[in-house]
């Protein structure tokens, strides 16, 4: 059961780990710091449990890297699921009339053969889906951004 307890906790404790790293950089500051204090409390708990006996009981220590790798994983995976934040999108094609009307819904900007705009990260993937499906040769650039204002 111990090595169970600590297989959990700490895909929990880097799970955690991860969302905090999202919250705050999208400016949740309190959520952020609510996070951290959970993620200290289960890491001195498990590293406590952990080291009692370390040298009698390898296992401990296998159990403690396999839930780090797991928690590692998996606070990526739900950062990708989540994707709070925008996206500056830009799309380099030669079929922009084409782009622009199925992206119609966005506030655009054409420069010269780009297409600009901001998108939530959450639809960054149907973006890349649709402009490919339009132009396969489009060349689309994907940055985070915050807006300050």
């Amino acid at each position: 059961m111990i090595y169970i307890g600590i297989f959990i906790s700490k895909i929990l404790e880097n799970t955690l780990s991860t969302l905090r790293i999202i919250v705050v950089s999208n400016g949740k500051k309190k959520l952020g710091a609510i996070l951290q204090g959970i993620v200290a409390l289960i890491w001195i708990f498990v590293t406590g449990v952990v080291i009692i006996n370390i040298n009698k009981d390898i296992f401990k220590v296998i159990f403690f890297v396999i839930g780090s790798i797991v928690g590692s994983y998996l606070g990526s995976y739900l950062e990708e699921r989540i994707a709070l934040g925008t996206n500056l999108v830009i799309i380099k094609s030669n079929k922009l009339d084409e782009l622009k009307y199925i992206f119609k819904n966005y506030n655009i900007v054409i420069k010269d053969s780009y297409l600009l705009f901001l998108a939530k990260r959450k639809d960054t993937k149907e973006i890349v889906s649709k402009s490919t499906n339009i132009d396969i040769n489009s060349k689309i650039i994907l940055e985070k951004i915050k807006i300050v204002k």
